[in-house]
């Protein structure tokens, strides 16, 4: 029989292991195994059997795991073995021979190979030892305090006895193996310095100097960035010792030398602080001569490579030092400056205090000011050939006293901001870093993947870069979990990813991934700029200008303004086109989750923005047109609202807002807005017309359902009116119809006689179109009449419009013409293009008539008109009668 304690918590007997059952009874059985032969109270026990206070019937729960835990072991043949569960008084005890326990066996081990004279004795007995453990200490049982420390006791001892067991291999002269059994462990406990130092040397003494560098800087960031804190004693020396044995040695002299001569300075000290190289590093050809460019340009440049947060910024400043190292023949310094990290970036004087240490500075002559120690390094690195690279700057202050004094040295400084105060006052150099394109996302992925697994699915390789929005971050955590799980396709992962909802949450391993790095580039931004990033993420399009920004934030155009660029510096927006901000898939993704922190009632404003601009867009379009809506009456008035000087300004208003206006429509209905919902999908109609076979069908009918919601007859008039047209125009005239046969009739319910009219002349083209010539004329004369009694000009000249054009079609062109002239005579100065498209209907029906003089006159006034206005549909539709009456005559 076997008792178990390093691992799960087991008693193991002839037959395999015994079932014990609920948490709480391998927690008795742990803590009586743990002093066989000691009596434990039961105090003791109710405090290991419960995390919180004992509930009045404990002693009773423990009385029945106690019975059930004795009659366990006397069914498996305890006694044979001198196993037995003894009652004493309150207290119970566990009478065995200790040499059943795996933890005692393992204590037992580990203080025989400290005595022992031979490493390799002490290696097999501590291998010996350390395969005893199973897992961490006590699994299974309930997490109370006297458990907790009992294990944490444990697990120090399998620890030292780790350390313990790499030395001997080192006194063996096995450094390889000495550094293979640290690491492991190092990786499992990074904030164990005894670890970590004892790993530095093991790799040092095994030839790898650089990775025993790179394992001293990892632990003190982590140091840092955990517990706020400095390498302790332990770790600072075995630092110390690198840097001592990386110095070159001065060759031996001989006596007579010494007396001969005076003695040679020492060869200065040559560091190396970089971390390793990134593995599987691919791509940034372009990025990388850029960078090869600018280093070489000028004197003591200073390089800034910047990009947004898990674009590879740091790998690509390591990867590009370790390829330029014979350039830099007199070292190369490295700094973390924790500028977007969770824990305080560290102070410039510490910063100093290392660079200074590993150009070969004795401690104790190291200034204690930041100042002296900035003005020593600066005369060290003068007439040197030195990189520094200057990783995760925060601010142009941070960086500026670590700028090296000499000519001849490089900086290179890597930033989520834009630094532009470091270009203005250091020349400082931008060699910007991209998303990556997708055959460097590709060739990224095959680097963990494989090339085959890659090349088998080009498809979903695509598409999981597109996904991953060419991060680097991202593709290798995406790399990561299918690596981990070989039987997965690309495809399947691209299934998980396609899902929002959950995108962010597969693209995070652990404490790593966007969503960390998207944290921390937030929590570095003012407070206004933060505001306006979670505001962002209620807006309802692809990108935002800053009306529409502080119409979200509830602030103005001009704060707005400033709070996008602090965004767009720190690389979270980007303006692709100049007044528009736009966040990349996953940052808009990681805006969301804010979102619940944000001004809900940004959505509302930004909806009543939408209202008011599209008015305003209305009237530049269409000037002396019937608004397509009246404000609702709890609409709020934007801090400002966008001028438009004319109608091409309010058209690309439109075509840009697009996107955001139909998410508006959708958001407004979702949140029962429907008043505001039919509007804005109505508010488009200028570009709707320009673009009419653009697909408005969905988006007009879920403005008509929003009308119906709210019971507004004129709504659903105006609507379906619009959405009638929409139909006719894609040659859906049954389905046209249906609606346009409604429209006047609900807006003769509303009581509106110019929506009336206008519903009156979109049903009688579709009847012409149809066949029905006689209603569609009957209805647009009945249109003209309701339009004169509006006395609304422009639906008046509207309605003569369409009636010319039927008359025309019908072959009555002295009426035609009639109602064309009348129409012109309604046209206001500024209507050029409603007056050439007149001037074209002229020409024709003067054509009709047989007057062919004053048609081709007509027709090539009204080509002028148009060239004029921009209308190069009518111009060409003119020049093509004129061509056509020529041909004629």
């Amino acid at each position: 029989m076997e008792f178990r304690l390093l691992g799960s918590v087991a008693v193991v007997g002839e037959g395999g292991d015994v079932g014990l059952g609920p948490a709480k009874r391998a927690t008795l059985l742990a803590m009586l195994a743990l002093r066989p032969n000691t009596a434990v109270n039961v105090a003791q026990l109710m405090d290991a059997l419960w995390e919180d206070e004992p509930p009045t019937h404990a002693k009773t729960v423990l009385q029945g795991h106690v019975s059930r835990l004795r009659a366990l072991l006397a069914e498996h043949g305890a006694e044979a073995y001198g196993v037995e569960l003894v009652t004493r008084k309150s207290a119970y005890l566990l009478r065995m021979p200790e040499s059943l326990v795996d933890a005692h066996r393992f204590e037992e081990l580990v203080a025989l190979a400290g005595v022992q004279r031979s490493p390799a004795d002490s290696v097999r007995m501590l291998r010996e030892a350390l395969s005893y453990w199973q897992g961490p200490a006590l699994t299974g049982t309930v997490p109370s305090r006297p458990l907790e420390a009992a294990a944490s006791g444990l697990e120090e001892m399998r620890l030292a006895s780790v350390e313990a067991l790499a030395a001997a291999y080192g006194q063996l002269g096995e450094h390889g193996r000495a550094a293979a059994v640290l690491r492991t462990e190092a990786v499992a406990h990074p904030l164990r310095e005894s670890l970590a130092a004892a790993l530095m040397l093991a790799l040092a003494r095994a030839g790898r100097q650089s990775d025993a560098m790179d394992w001293y800087h990892r632990t003190r960031r982590l140091l840092a960035e955990e517990l706020g804190v400095d390498p302790g004693e332990t770790l600072s020396e075995a630092y110390a010792t690198l840097l001592r044995s990386a110095a070159p040695a001065a060759p031996p002299r001989t006596a007579a030398a010494l007396t001969a001569e005076p003695p040679a300075p020492a060869p200065a000290v040559v560091p190396e602080l970089l971390p390793r190289p990134p593995r599987g590093f691919t791509g940034r050809r372009d990025e990388l001569a850029a960078l090869d460019r600018e280093a070489g340009a000028g004197d003591g440049p200073v390089c800034l490579v910047t990009g947004p947060a898990g674009v590879g910024k740091t790998a690509f400043a390591v990867h590009w030092a370790h390829e330029r190292r014979e350039d830099f023949p007199d070292g190369r310094l490295f700094a973390d400056l924790r500028g977007f990290s969770d824990t305080p970036a560290p102070d410039t004087a510490a910063v100093l205090r290392e660079f200074l240490l590993a150009l070969g500075v004795p401690q104790p002559r190291i200034p204690e000011g930041a100042e002296a120690r900035g003005a020593l390094f600066r005369t060290l690195t003068t007439g040197r050939r030195l990189l520094v690279v200057l990783d995760n700057a925060r601010s142009s202050e941070q960086v500026r006293p670590l700028l090296p004094g000499g000519d001849r040295c490089v900086t290179l400084v890597t930033s989520r901001d834009r630094l532009g105060g470091l270009i203005a006052s250091d020349a400082a150099r931008p060699v910007p870093l991209h998303h990556l394109p997708p055959a460097d996302a590709a060739a990224l992925l095959a680097t963990v993947l494989g090339e085959g697994r890659v090349a088998a699915e080009p498809e979903a390789t695509a598409r999981l870069a597109g996904l991953c929005d060419g991060l680097p971050l991202a593709l290798r955590v995406t790399a990561a979990r299918l690596a981990e799980r070989p039987g997965w396709t690309l495809g399947a992962m691209v299934g998980e990813l396609a899902d929002e909802q959950g995108r962010l949450s597969l693209l995070d391993v652990e404490d790593i991934g966007v969503s960390a790095a998207l944290r921390l580039t937030v929590q570095q931004l003012p407070e206004s700029a933060t505001r306006m990033f979670r505001a962002l993420a209620l807006h309802t399009g692809s990108d935002v200008d800053r009306f529409a920004a502080s119409a979200l934030a509830g602030t103005s155009p001009a704060q707005a303004s400033a709070d996008l660029d602090r965004l767009a510096a720190a690389h979270l927006l980007t303006e692709a086109v100049p007044g528009r901000w736009t966040p990349h898939d996953l940052v808009r993704l990681y805006a969301r989750r804010l979102a619940p922190q944000a001004d809900q009632e940004g959505l509302r404003r930004l909806l009543d923005h939408y209202l008011y601009t599209g008015l305003a867009a209305d009237a530049a379009a269409e000037p002396g047109s019937q608004p397509c809506y009246a404000l609702p009456a709890d609409h709020r008035r934007p801090a400002a609202t966008r001028e438009f000087e004319d109608r091409a300004a309010a058209l690309d208003w439109y075509a840009a807002e697009r996107p955001a206006l139909e998410g508006a429509v959708a958001a407004a209905a979702a949140l029962g807005l429907h008043d505001r919902a039919w509007r804005l999908a109505l508010v488009q109609w200028p570009l709707m017309l320009v673009r009419i076979s653009d697909g408005w069908t969905p988006l007009l009918e879920a403005g008509l359902a929003s009308a119906e919601h709210e019971g507004d007859f004129d709504a659903q008039s105006r609507t379906r009116a619009l959405l009638g047209w929409i139909l006719h125009e894609e040659g859906r005239d049954a389905e046209a119809l249906v609606h346009l046969e409604k429209a006047p009739v609900l807006a003769a319910r509303a009581g509106d006689t110019i929506s009336e009219a206008i519903a009156y002349v979109n049903l009688a083209v579709v009847l012409d179109a149809t066949g029905e010539h006689g209603r569609a004329g009957l209805l647009m004369a009945q249109a003209v009449a309701l339009a004169d009694r509006a006395g609304h000009p422009n639906t008046q000249v509207l309605t003569l419009h369409h009636l010319a054009r039927h008359c025309l079609e019908a072959g009555e062109y002295e009426a035609a013409l009639a109602h064309t002239v009348r129409a012109g005579e309604l046209v206001p100065p500024d209507g050029v293009v409603v007056r050439a498209g007149l001037q074209i209907l002229q020409g024709e029906a003067l054509a009709g008539s047989g007057r062919l003089e004053e048609a081709a006159d007509q027709l090539k006034r009204a080509i002028a008109a148009a060239d004029a206005a921009g209308f190069r549909e009518g111009s060409a539709r003119a020049a093509e009668r004129l061509s056509r009456l020529a041909a004629d005559r």
